[in-house]
């Protein structure tokens, strides 16, 4: 396999040699190293490098000043970030660079070790999978292909679990979107929904994941299963002032209840009044709906919005779940959340689980349910329901 092309950015003498030397031991990465801010542009500006990782306290240009310039060039790298400081100061870092739109694929607390390096590796290898299966797949849908595709019953809500972590049990359910496309295969969110949302076909889309997840939920049903599914929900479609009417008239119509279906708000939208955002969530409620606040911690989501909107659950974002249990600081967070919640009366749903350590930090501090890849991917319809059976069947409702 091909080397990584490395640049790293360290102008204190020892750690430079060090890291020069701990890569080129390690294997499989091809690695240059600079002392300065401005000698790295000067290199990104004429080679082409995979990985630059930098330190942030730095004479004359810092690391922050680095990412915000490297942000500027035509093709970026990937970043991993290196610091002394707390571990704060390097996620405050990395949240400069990923939202000037840059991939951070490690943040390091000095000293840097070997596994820190492997664990970039990692990281690398996938990106590089990930790239070329996108290179393998290109996917750029016209409007009349994404209706074809929601006509004809390709693109589907799929469903990934949530698990009690009180018992263990599957408990409920979010339906996520996928295309199965009769020539690249499943497709997941980020190959078409981007085009989906710029064609404004994101209406079309809800009453697609509405009626097909009141399918799913009538086939588990029959076999014996009550299962609650939470959908997303655009924010800014909340400016339709007669949302909320139209939903409910349309569940009792597919022969559901309400009360097994849940609205998860994206921040992903705003509506364009804050009236509208607090009339469409207390009517949804009022009809009976479950509302979540989704990926609570990885925008503009802010305790206001927790304490002063009528929702019966919380879902913390993955970027606040990745590791809590090496990061004080997030592990404080996370029970403060936790603990507020309770009070509050929320479900409190975790995403994005990938380890068993983090599980067991969710458990400890008493979060009400996870969900993620440690548990399930989302899976159809037919699939899920061989989990609940694999699960004892009959998962209690929220």
């Amino acid at each position: 396999m091909k080397p990584y092309r490395v640049l790293i950015v360290e102008d204190h003498p020892f750690q430079h040699e060090f890291l020069r030397n701990l890569f080129s031991t390690l294997g499989g990465f091809n690695v240059e190293a600079v002392w300065d801010g401005a000698t790295a542009l000067q290199r990104l500006d004429t080679h082409t490098y995979d990985l630059v990782v930098t330190d942030l306290f730095m004479p004359v240009m810092d690391g922050v000043q680095l990412i915000q310039s490297i942000a500027k060039l035509g093709k970026a790298p990937a970043l991993a970030l290196m610091s002394v400081a707390s571990r704060r100061m390097l996620v405050s870092a990395g949240l400069v660079a990923k939202n000037l739109g840059l991939e951070v694929l490690g943040l390091i607390s000095k000293p840097v070790a070997a596994y820190d390096i492997m664990r970039l590796r990692d990281s690398l290898d996938k990106r590089r999978s990930d790239l070329d299966a996108s290179r393998s797949h290109p996917v750029q849908p016209a409007r009349q292909c994404l209706l074809a595709a929601m006509e004809s019953g390709e693109i589907q809500a799929w469903f990934q679990p949530k698990k009690s972590l009180r018992d263990g049990r599957v408990c409920s359910a979010e339906a996520l979107v996928r295309w199965r496309h009769p020539q690249q295969g499943t497709l997941l969110p980020r190959d078409f929904l981007p085009t989906l949302q710029r064609f404004g076909l994101e209406d079309k889309l809800l009453w697609l994941m509405l009626e097909q997840t009141i399918e799913a939920q009538s086939f588990w049903r029959r076999r014996g299963c009550e299962v609650p599914v939470s959908i997303n929900l655009p924010t800014h479609l909340l400016d339709s002032h007669d949302l909320a009417d139209r939903l409910h008239d349309r569940v009792l119509a597919l022969g559901a209840e309400p009360a097994s279906i849940g609205f998860e708000l994206m921040e992903t939208s705003t509506t364009e009044s804050l009236s509208d955002y607090y009339a469409g969530a207390c009517r949804l409620r009022m009809k009976g709906f479950g509302l979540a606040q989704d990926d609570f911690g990885k925008g503009f989501s802010s305790y206001f919005n927790l304490v002063s909107t009528p929702f019966s659950e919380l879902k913390i974002d993955r970027s606040l779940v990745h590791g809590c249990v090496d990061n004080e600081s997030l592990a404080t967070a996370l029970q403060s959340i936790v603990e507020l919640s309770r009070k509050l009366g929320l479900t409190v749903t975790a995403e994005g689980v990938e380890t068993q350590d983090e599980l067991e930090f969710l458990r400890k501090i008493q979060c009400d349910q996870a969900q993620g890849f440690l548990i399930c991917a989302a899976v159809p319809p037919e699939r899920f329901f061989e989990l609940l059976r694999e699960d004892g069947l009959k998962p209690a409702l929220n």
